[in-house]
C-alpha cells in the first residue's frame, strides 16, 4: 500500500489539473465572447445592385446586399493585411423597392496589354462609341443595412487585435475611409455611419436561394480563385451569414 500512495496521489493531482483547465478554457471563452462583440456599421444609399452571377447580361440584383459586397464596404472603410473581415449579420432597414433603367456599356473588357501595344506602336486605341450597347439593370433603391463582421487575425501577426478594432470604430465614428463604398457597383456610392439606437430591421422573412460568400483564393501567387456560394435565409429582417474558411 505504501507503494501505491504517490501513484494515487498524482492521478488526483492529474485530474484536479485537468478540471482546472477545462474551468479555465470555458472562462476564456466566455471572456471573449463578451469582450469581442462584432463590429457595427450603419450603410444606405440612392441605389445598390448586388447582381446575381445566373443573369449572364442583364443585371438584376439580389433583394438584400450580399456578404461579399458588405465586405468590400468594410475594407473601403478600414483594410490592413494583418487582417480579414467575417461578415456575421446584415440587417436590412428599410423595404425592397425596386428601380428598373437602362445603361450605356461597352461589350468588351478592355486590358492593360492591349493599351501598352497601342502605346508603343503609336497608333491604334479603342473607341467606346463603336462598342457600346445598351443594357438593363434591375438595381434596389433607397437602402440602408446595418452590417456586423469580425476581424480575423493572420496566424502569423502578433499585435493586439483590439487596436485595430478602434482604428476601425474611430475611422467610422470620423466618416474617413480608405477608398469611396459602393453598394455592388462603383456608379452606386455609399454612405456610412456609426449606428444610433434607432435602427431596427424590417418585419421580413424569404429565402433568398444561394448566394455569393466570397472567392477562395489558391494558394500561392496564381491568383486563380473560386467562388463560394451557399442558401441564404432572411429572418425577421435579418441575413445570417455561415462561416466558410478561406472565402474573402
Amino acid at each position: 500500500m505504501v507503494d501505491k500512495a504517490p501513484a494515487e496521489v498524482w492521478d488526483e493531482f492529474s485530474r484536479q489539473l485537468d478540471r482546472e483547465e477545462e474551468s479555465f478554457i470555458r472562462e476564456f471563452k466566455d471572456h471573449l465572447k463578451t469582450r469581442w462583440v462584432p463590429l457595427e456599421v450603419k450603410v444606405w444609399g440612392d441605389y445598390a445592385c448586388f447582381t446575381r452571377p445566373e443573369m449572364k447580361v442583364e443585371r438584376v440584383s439580389y433583394p438584400v446586399m450580399t456578404p461579399s459586397a458588405a465586405r468590400g464596404v468594410l475594407e473601403a472603410i478600414f483594410w490592413k493585411p494583418e487582417f480579414t473581415w467575417d461578415v456575421r449579420e446584415i440587417h436590412v432597414l428599410r423595404p425592397i423597392q425596386y428601380a428598373s433603367f437602362v445603361r450605356n456599356e461597352v461589350s468588351n473588357r478592355q486590358s492593360d496589354r492591349a493599351a501598352r501595344g497601342w502605346s508603343a506602336a503609336g497608333s491604334g486605341g479603342f473607341y467606346a462609341p463603336d462598342d457600346r450597347t445598351q443594357r438593363y439593370t434591375l438595381a434596389l433603391r433607397d437602402v440602408a443595412y446595418v452590417i456586423r463582421a469580425d476581424m480575423r487575425q493572420r496566424s502569423d501577426v502578433t499585435d493586439d487585435i483590439a487596436k485595430y478594432r478602434d482604428q476601425f470604430r474611430r475611422r467610422v465614428n470620423r466618416g474617413q475611409c480608405f477608398s469611396t463604398p459602393y453598394l455592388g457597383c462603383r456608379e452606386f456610392s455609399g454612405f456610412f455611419s456609426p449606428m444610433d439606437g434607432s435602427e431596427q430591421p424590417i418585419p421580413l422573412s424569404d429565402d433568398l436561394g444561394n448566394m455569393l460568400l466570397g472567392m477562395e483564393y489558391e494558394s500561392g501567387s496564381s491568383g486563380n480563385a473560386q467562388p463560394r456560394f451557399a442558401p441564404m435565409q432572411l429572418t425577421a429582417g435579418v441575413l445570417r451569414v455561415p462561416q466558410m474558411e478561406g472565402a474573402r
